[in-house]
């Protein structure tokens, strides 16, 4: 990978699955000091400014993932020619994305799983509602899915 590539992940409010994916790719990206820009985005903007679910910054923190820092914003329309990837949890946040994405740059959008060999066309699901299961199976998904990512972002 000879350029320095920008990925941004996409959920409802930016405060569960889109900041653990954030914050998994960070560390994967930084463990094998691959140079990717990376940030998370709400498809809406009802939690902007918020840090991450609680829930979700506890099961993260103890695989070692720090989402304390991140806060939750809205996707904008300067997203789509920022980032090289726009990458949705789950298919209405694409058919959202598809729907606000100019046409020259529908490429780039893409669901998260579509990166992981036999889960393609697959959703994160939302854990809000749930339990600490949940949130851990969120992380189980964005690990693989991430580790997948960069995979095939060094095989470019």
């Amino acid at each position: 990978m000879a350029e320095k590539i920008a990925i941004l992940f996409v959920c409802t409010g930016n405060i569960c699955r889109s900041p653990t994916a954030e914050g998994v790719l960070a560390a994967l990206a930084r463990d094998a000091g691959i140079a990717i820009e990376w940030d998370s985005a709400g498809i809406s903007g009802c939690h902007v400014g918020e840090a991450p679910d609680p829930r979700a910054q506890k099961a993260a923190a103890r695989r070692g993932y720090d989402l304390s820092q991140l806060r939750a914003r809205k996707l904008e329309g300067a997203d789509f020619r920022r980032f090289d990837l726009i990458l949705a949890m789950d298919r209405g946040h694409l058919d959202e994305m598809k729907r606000r994405c100019p046409e020259a740059l529908q490429d780039r959008v893409h669901l998260f799983l579509d990166y992981l060999p036999g889960r393609e066309g697959g959703e994160i699901p939302d854990p809000y509602y749930g339990g600490e299961a949940g949130f851990e199976h969120v992380l189980d998904l964005c690990e693989d899915a991430g580790a997948a990512l960069l995979r095939r972002l060094t095989q470019r």
